[in-house]
């Protein structure tokens, strides 16, 4: 006797991982005589269907899976057809997919705090869809910020059953991000994967094959249709073409461009400058470097030299280290100081914290901790609080000379440059020394000249005498 084949017209608004009871419509079968209404024979979360709307089903094919309880359970069509003969299923493997342990238990997530100046951020990825199962802590989403990229990670176990925001969408602080069934489970019994061709079921030998039949049985089995080939513009690109292209600003670029016109428009800004014999720190570096490797297994470079050099100076001129709040002017017993890295969405200055403490291996270590951090796009919030200092270094691009800008609320940032080459008068001798030129930027309402350029040239002599930094002298 030949299996029927018939076609599914709708299924119902179930989605997957949502409850359906006994007897309540799951599906409509299409037939040459009549609609069938396919009502669930049990009670329990939808798992998977095995067919989608349009496509042919054979009366005992596999129709829907359904968790009762905990126990996955995979229903067929025969419920909704004529009894027709049963095709034997070759056993298949088996994979972990989502499952319910229980009658479903909807928990709203909503976006958590972020920083305590943050109060909303663009929803830039989804790491899960509707029906995956998430575990506790598991990243489910991406926030862009302000100042960095947040993962937010879910704070129940379950199956996501809706996502409240697209990407792109604007999301605030306390608002529902997404809903969660908690008693939804990692079942690792019910799922079965796509079965081999040899392995497919095949009819007995007694049996005819349905003679009109437009499709295959719909199953695992199945292959999918290969995927429409995208075409190229085969147009040539015209060198020297007139073109223009407008890109959404993202919400950190947004940010850093209102507050360095802030600082502009806040401070009081002057800069003084100075240049820096290199040659004794260079010479320290290379005699030292390969024994720092071996015995630390870092680099050692010219950003430890001066980040040591800066945090002795801004204790010997407190007013560089201050900063103004209202009425009042606050000095730091402590050295926090930013440093300035380029990242692919913008500029940020993570705080090396304590800075008066460290001697130059520990600044090396501290500097290569962040490095990594932000070539791995994982700076958090936290490590941006703070700073009564910032050190720009734009000597890593080539940048021989320029005007840092004050990272509010701030009152002084330091710029590096390049190292060249330089004739400079020695002794009463024409020399070539590698030379950097460096740049105090300053607020003029709470420093003055006296102490700026104290600052400066206490830099100066520390850098060109290494020593000085081990004598702290």
């Amino acid at each position: 006797m030949c299996a029927v084949l018939q076609s599914l017209s709708r299924l119902s608004i179930h989605s997957i991982g949502e409850y359906v009871s006994r007897d309540e419509p799951i599906a409509t079968i299409e037939t040459d005589k009549v609609d069938v209404t396919v009502n669930s024979t049990e009670s329990g979360t939808v798992v998977e269907y095995f067919a989608k709307e349009g496509e042919t089903v054979m009366v005992g094919g596999n129709l829907y899976k359904v968790d009762i309880d905990g126990v996955a359970s995979t229903l067929s069509a025969s419920s909704a057809a004529a009894p027709s003969a049963a095709i034997p299923e070759a056993p298949v493997p088996v994979q972990s997919v989502p499952a319910s342990a229980g009658p479903v238990v909807e928990k709203i997530v909503q976006t958590p705090p972020m920083a305590d100046s943050i109060t909303e951020g663009t929803l830039t990825k989804w790491h899960k869809s509707v029906g995956d199962y998430v575990a506790r802590d598991e990243p489910i989403a991406t926030i862009e910020t302000d100042k960095v990229d947040v993962t937010v990670n879910s704070v129940e176990a379950g199956i996501v059953m809706e996502l409240y925001a697209k990407s792109g969408d604007t999301v605030a602080v306390g608002s529902n991000l997404f809903k969660v069934n908690v008693n939804g489970t990692l079942d690792a019994s019910a799922k079965p994967s796509a079965p081999s061709p040899v392995d497919a079921p095949t009819m007995p030998a007694s049996a005819k094959p349905p003679a009109a039949a437009s499709k295959p049985d719909v199953s695992p089995a199945t292959p999918k249709s290969a995927p429409t080939p995208v075409i190229a513009d085969a147009s040539p690109k015209i060198l020297g073409e007139r073109v223009e292209r407008r890109v959404k600003m993202n919400r950190m670029r947004k940010t850093i461009s209102t507050r360095l016109k802030e600082s502009q428009n806040t401070a009081a800004s002057l800069t003084t400058f100075n240049e820096i014999d290199m040659s004794a720190l260079m010479d320290f570096r290379s005699k030292y470097k390969d024994a720092v490797l071996e015995k630390h297994g870092i680099k050692l470079g010219f950003m430890s030299a001066f980040i040591c050099a800066s945090a002795q100076a801004l204790r010997e001129v407190p007013e560089v280290n201050a900063r103004i709040e209202g009425d009042e002017i606050v000095y730091s017993d402590f050295v926090d100081i930013s440093v300035a890295v380029a990242t692919p969405k913008g500029l940020v200055t993570p705080v090396l914290r304590s800075c008066e403490k460290f001697n130059l291996v520990e600044a090396e270590k501290e500097m290569a901790a962040l490095g990594q951090k932000a070539k791995n796009n994982a700076i958090a919030i936290e490590d941006l609080a703070g700073g009564t200092f910032t050190i720009s270094n734009g000597g890593v691009f080539g940048s021989l000379y320029g005007t840092p800008i004050i990272n509010q609320p701030q009152s002084a940032i330091l710029g590096m440059h390049a190292v060249k080459e330089r004739p400079v008068v020695v002794a009463g001798k024409v020399e070539v020394r590698p030379m950097m030129y460096v740049a105090l930027t300053y607020d003029h309402r709470l420093i003055d000249g006296r102490e700026a350029v104290t600052f400066l040239v206490r830099v100066k002599e520390l850098i060109e005498d290494p020593r000085r930094l081990l004598l702290q002298v």
